[in-house]
């Protein structure tokens, strides 16, 4: 089931979460004519929000609006963010003007999105979006950072009609039930499929902004980037960024810049940084100047991408690394990032998920596999993960059995379990 369980300490807050946890997505229904009504009750908060930077993508979405975020923040404007799934608090979803949502008026605005649909069944993510944009729409703020939450087409955030610029991240394959699901007149090739999905929210005479694909995407994407008469800005075409060193050179049209690495870990997250400053620089909403894109380089985070947890109950004895990823390209990026290096690998896997995403490139790495379960949802069992794995019923328990002060432990697998052990760490994203 591709359900997100959200709980609070408060109780008001989580009456409307227990309301909110018993919508499901029907299978067949996909479109926005459930979240467009929806708007529609709620005075149409989309068509009034502070100017838009919209991303999709398969990888590197959040962190790209993370980047976003810090570089807006950096020039002093104020910014509403919102970004799915949260990791340990509901309330990480609904970022106003700089600050996550409080509980009092987070249970006050799901009551009344709530009660405004009842009769419509949206799902989870329909009253999250309508909840998000309500707010948006009525605190003043100098922009908005909008992440879509499945594909780009029929995802709840598009009915977005004038952002500043859209974006597309990193693309791979992933939730195939969803978006690889046969339908009339779509491309075959699986990869130039998601990049259509993606390409979803591109808007009439706005940026379009993109990373560089292998080819079969690059065409579909061109194809309704025309098709829509947005104004393609694409990686390698228009614009380019390579990091050396601890320089991250960009240019484009406008110039060349010099700019440090970002801080955040992984050489991946050089691309979705460029990303985040081709979408500032291809567009003319917002004015962003190059110190403060300095300044976001440096500062920005994301909870759960290859974060090292801080002290707390989970690294008495041991160096733990946290990644949420699930698909190929995260198994990819984290290969790199920890190359040559042996590690324990505790892994936590929603059924949906391959393994061997994560295995198979982290195969040369690993001193030893644990197999945790993924608590409320349906997960991997030991077999899945090959003959050596062995298994724990918790991430505590998982960790007492390794070795202490020797070698580095990553968790992995899903972003549920990344949160869980956030959770167990005491280290709640801000």
């Amino acid at each position: 089931a591709m359900r997100d369980f959200a709980r609070s300490e408060g109780r008001a807050v989580q009456r409307q979460l227990d309301r909110l946890g018993r919508l499901s997505v029907p299978d067949e229904r996909l479109g926005l004519d459930t979240i467009r009504t929806l708007l529609e009750r709620l005075d149409n908060p989309h068509l009034r929000l502070p100017p838009v930077f919209h991303v999709a993508g398969t990888n590197g979405k959040g962190s790209t609006c993370a980047f976003l975020r810090a570089m807006l923040e950096a020039e002093g404007h104020r910014v509403h963010v919102t970004t799915s799934p949260h990791l340990v608090r509901y309330n990480e979803r609904i970022r106003v003007a700089g600050e996550l949502i409080d509980d009092e008026r987070l249970a006050e605005l799901l009551g009344e999105v709530l009660d405004i649909g009842e009769d419509l069944a949206p799902s989870f993510f329909e009253v999250t979006i309508a909840a998000a944009f309500t707010e948006f729409a009525r605190v003043p703020a100098d922009a908005c950072v909008i992440e879509v939450g499945l594909g780009g087409r029929f995802d709840a955030t598009n009915v977005l009609e004038r952002p500043a610029a859209a974006g597309i991240a990193a693309l791979g394959i992933d939730h195939e039930r969803f978006l690889l699901a046969p339908e009339e007149g779509v491309p075959e090739q699986p990869l130039a499929r998601i990049a259509f999905e993606k390409a979803g929210i591109a808007k009439q005479g706005r940026p379009l902004v993109t990373l560089h694909y292998p080819d079969d995407a690059i065409a579909e994407i061109e194809r309704i980037a025309a098709k829509r008469g947005s104004l393609l800005a694409m990686r390698g075409r228009d614009w380019s960024s390579d990091a050396l060193g601890h320089m991250l050179h960009y240019s484009d049209a406008k110039g060349e810049l010099h700019l440090p690495v970002p801080s955040m870990v992984g050489a991946h997250q050089a691309e979705n940084a460029a990303l985040a400053i081709a979408l500032l620089r291809h567009q003319s909403m917002v004015s962003v100047g190059e110190e403060a894109l300095k300044a976001g380089l440096r500062s920005a985070h994301w909870p759960a991408r290859l974060q090292r947890l801080a002290d707390g109950p989970l690294t008495q004895e041991h160096e733990v690394w946290l990644d949420g990823g699930h698909n190929p390209s995260a198994g990819a990026a984290l290969a790199q990032h920890f190359e040559g290096q042996r590690l324990h690998l505790v892994l936590g896997m929603l059924e949906p998920k391959d393994p061997a995403a994560l295995i198979g490139p982290l195969a040369a790495n690993c001193a030893s596999i644990t197999a945790v379960p993924v608590s409320d949802h349906d997960f991997h069992r030991v077999e899945a993960f090959g003959p050596g794995a062995t298994w724990a019923d918790s991430v505590p328990e998982a960790l007492a059995r390794i070795s202490k002060g020797g070698l580095p432990v990553l968790v992995a697998g899903s972003l549920y379990l990344a949160g869980e052990v956030l959770r167990l760490n005491g280290e709640f994203p801000d």
